[in-house]
């Protein structure tokens, strides 16, 4: 019972490019960690601060290459969406509040411009769910005998 209410969605068709765009936003940040770790993963944790950042930039683009694909799919959208909200929250806490401190509101917000499209979107996700063309919505009606919540 508590997986189906995790699946369930009553979100339109068009939920769809919400979950293109996050899914693949993080899918390819995940990626570019791996692939270029000086500029994207462990290097850049190292400049901003992240504690272990050889063990924190792989688990992040893990997160974000997992979560992403599961969003892609719609698949699990609202617990994959957890994750990325969270991911969020630390990017912005660790590249955008300093960013403020130093260069000022508008530079901040410039440069914020997908972080707050990103937890926005991951939020709108957690909300509504996958919506009518996802996987999550596929298993919801395969068994019509479960009640909806």
């Amino acid at each position: 019972m508590k997986f189906r209410s995790i699946l369930w969605t009553a979100a339109p068709r068009a939920t769809l490019f919400i979950r293109l765009v996050v899914g693949t936003v993080f899918l390819s940040e995940g990626i570019q960690k791996f692939l270029v770790p000086a500029a994207l993963g462990v290097g850049r944790f190292v400049r901003i601060g992240i504690p272990m950042p050889d063990v924190m930039a792989p688990f992040v683009a893990v997160i974000e290459i997992t979560c992403g694909t599961l969003i892609l799919l719609g698949f699990l959208t609202r617990l994959a969406a957890i994750p990325l909200i969270m991911v969020m929250i630390v990017a912005i806490g660790t590249t955008k509040v300093p960013m403020v401190v130093a260069h000022g509101f508008w530079a901040m917000a410039h440069e914020a411009r997908t972080d707050w499209a990103m937890i926005l979107g991951s939020l709108f996700l957690l909300v509504v769910g996958g919506g009518a063309w996802s996987l999550d919505a596929k298993f919801q009606h395969s068994d019509s005998r479960l009640p909806v919540p």
